[in-house]
């Protein structure tokens, strides 16, 4: 198996250490920004579940390049949900530093009252009452959701420092 940081070796061949500077990006470490989509109906908040695990999530997914926020959470939410959305207010921040992510999360809404439908990526999709979420909701998630819920008008900045192994453990 190979990843960023290395390239496989033959027994005539040893594995060349990559310098640090053609690891990481200018003036940086590598990370990926996320974004999530909060969408709320009458208190009520659109969860997808995922067709590849079987677990409760917002719709969303990682930028592209050249993406702006706005644009990489609208395409996310149209490939997962078939939703035209107009994105709104920064509800969260959250740190993931295991996986060298930042993930946005955003209260929005959708533009032509249509209904949420699935995808390659989504088996089945349901409105979820903060208190009542699905058994299989992903906890960090599942915060995401929570925090909505409190509507604050400041922006939350919480570290979720679980890994995925121990999230799909909980429940």
């Amino acid at each position: 198996m190979t990843n960023d940081n290395t390239s496989e070796q033959t027994e005539q061949t040893p594995m060349r250490q990559q310098p640090q500077q053609e690891r990481q990006a200018p003036g940086g470490a590598r990370f990926r920004i996320a974004v999530c989509a909060l969408i709320e109906r009458d208190g009520r908040y659109l969860l997808a579940r995922r067709s590849d695990i079987g677990w409760w999530n917002l719709p969303g997914g990682g930028l592209e390049y050249n993406e702006t926020l706005a644009e990489g959470l609208a395409r996310e939410v149209r490939e997962e949900v078939g939703l035209n959305v107009v994105v709104g207010q920064l509800v969260g921040v959250y740190e993931k530093p295991q996986k060298r992510e930042l993930v946005l999360t955003f209260r929005c809404r959708p533009l032509d009252g249509a209904e949420p439908t699935l995808s390659d990526e989504v088996s089945e999709v349901g409105w979820f009452s903060p208190d009542a979420l699905p058994e299989r909701t992903l906890p960090k998630h599942a915060q995401r959701v929570r925090d909505a819920a409190l509507q604050r008008a400041e922006t939350l900045i919480r570290a979720q420092t679980t890994s995925t192994e121990e999230d799909q453990r909980i429940v």
